[in-house]
């Protein structure tokens, strides 16, 4: 077994699902256990012998092609692109566990098994382990840190896979997940940073947006939720800032507010089974938008959605008018070496339908007079905030693209959605139109605030009723996935 997943020592053959997770949680836990110990040892001032290097844990299935999978095709993930050996390292198996669950049932269903599970060759960085592994450090402790424990190398922490740019070497098994386990561990540290909020807290169900107000609004519905209703057991705000369900859960509030907001704060309205929502203040821009979106990706959300502002560019819309995006202009430029600008970024269809719905819900609004408000078309997005000064060189890309908004981050975030096979979408509130001479005015906008932004957050967070009610599975569309993707969701 040594030869077909080579660098990987201990296998054990493992039938069921249960004990595969139980197995790997050990192998993570005493290497874990150990590596913190030692690092105690080591703040103490014992820095003479090397810490031993503990491996992530590996799950590993091969595939001889005897058995085909009875319901291929109903999903668009869970099954295998050939015969031969896979495998994958793994991670944090607490937080992910029921992850882990459903996509290492689908493929007992598909195939029988058994799953070999051992240790892998790759080494787990102290960092990843001990967040406090830096803090107070001299320049010679730093030294010693780096003689004694293994630290991140980056050459185990790359986006191949997702890129479909990944060469498998000879006699190595194929790839189960999109992500290894460094890669994983690297965002869950990237994002508590970013957001100031732990990343099990996170939810599977993420909206975006830009302006505080949309923020401030989350945070009081949110809250009003948790008070008064039964559906969500915890708000929580950066600082890890827990408001209980006490109904639910019987606990009290807990965590501290942080002296300085972080660069991104996160906001999650906490459900079981992590199907709740989390909301993120992405700021302006792509760069932050490709950043979130980079790291947010290995939760594996069911979606995410991009609710902000845009330029309206057609004489016929109106202030506070809603763009549901089916298409983008990518003048961001951020992931054009990740994702070629001629790969199309498709709208995903029951996203499309769900929005649509909601703004009908939300806003009282059908048939003739809901296409007037609500306009389908393509979102032009840019990396200039000051795009208004170029207006004529732009002008022709707008005539020939078609776009009838323009805005600086939902492009990037579909086009990440894509490439991390994220199911994603946009809806925009129209809040100018500078090329009609409609420029967003302190008191204009402040009027436009007060009506808006209270109604386009009710229709994202009922987008997001709509979507779980009817089943996460229809999102994971199989025109985000290729023909040879690793297995796992």
């Amino acid at each position: 077994m040594a030869s077909t997943f080579p660098g990987v020592s201990g296998i054990e053959e493992i039938a069921e699902v249960d004990d595969v997770l139980a197995r790997v949680a050990m192998i993570y836990e005493d290497a874990t256990s150990s590596m913190q110990a030692r690092f105690r040892d080591f703040a103490a001032g014992d820095r003479a012998s090397p810490a031993p290097r503990h491996g992530y844990p590996f799950v590993g299935l091969i595939n001889d092609g005897s058995r085909q999978p009875v319901s291929e095709g109903a999903l668009a993930y869970g099954t295998l692109g050939s015969r031969g050996a896979f495998g994958t390292t793994l991670t944090r198996p607490e937080l992910f566990h029921s992850y882990y669950k459903e996509q290492l049932a689908l493929l007992k269903e598909h195939y029988g098994g058994p799953f070999h599970v051992g240790i892998s060759n790759c080494p787990i960085p102290l960092p990843f382990v001990v967040e406090a592994a830096g803090a107070g450090l001299t320049a010679d402790d730093g030294a010693d840190l780096q003689r004694v424990f293994p630290l991140p190398d980056l050459a185990e922490i790359d986006d191949e896979i997702a890129n479909g740019t990944n060469v498998v070497a000879p006699g190595q098994p194929q790839p189960l997940s999109m992500f290894s386990a460094p890669r994983v561990d690297y965002s869950l540290l990237r994002l508590a940073h970013y957001t100031g909020t732990a990343p099990e807290h996170f939810q599977r169900f993420v909206l975006f947006t830009n302006y505080q107000r949309y923020v401030d609004e989350f945070i009081e519905r949110g809250l009003s939720e948790v008070r008064s209703g039964d559906r969500y057991r915890a708000f929580v705000e950066p600082g890890n800032v827990v408001t209980p369900n006490a109904r639910l859960t019987g606990e009290g509030p807990s965590g501290m507010e942080p002296a300085h907001l972080p660069q991104m704060p996160a906001y999650h309205l906490v459900a079981d089974k992590h199907v709740g929502i989390t909301l993120v203040n992405i700021g302006v821009g792509p760069s932050n938008a490709k950043t979130i979106t980079d790291h947010l990706a290995v939760l594996r959300p069911h979606c995410w959605l991009m609710v902000g502002h845009c330029g309206g560019l057609r004489k016929t819309q109106l202030l506070g008018d809603y763009v549901l995006a089916h298409a983008y202009v990518r003048a961001d430029h951020v992931l054009d070496d990740d994702l070629p600008v001629w790969v199309p970024v498709p709208p995903i269809a029951e996203i499309q339908i769900a929005l649509t719905e909601a703004v009908s819900e939300i806003t009282g609004v059908t048939g003739r007079e809901l296409k007037s408000r609500l306009r389908t078309g393509t979102v032009y997005t840019t990396d200039n905030r000051d795009w208004e000064l170029r207006v004529d060189a732009l002008n022709r890309e707008f005539n020939q693209s078609r776009a009838i908004a323009i805005e600086m981050e939902s492009a990037t975030i579909a086009a990440n959605g894509y490439r991390l096979r994220v199911p994603y979408g946009t809806l925009l509130c129209v809040s100018d139109k500078p090329l009609h001479g409609e420029i967003k005015l302190p008191g204009m906008a402040n009027a436009f605030y007060r009506e808006r932004v209270s109604q386009h957050m009710k229709i994202g967070m009922r987008t997001i009723d709509i979507l779980r009610e009817r089943g996460v599975e229809s999102l994971h569309s199989r025109k985000l996935r290729a023909f040879d993707e690793p297995a796992f969701r």
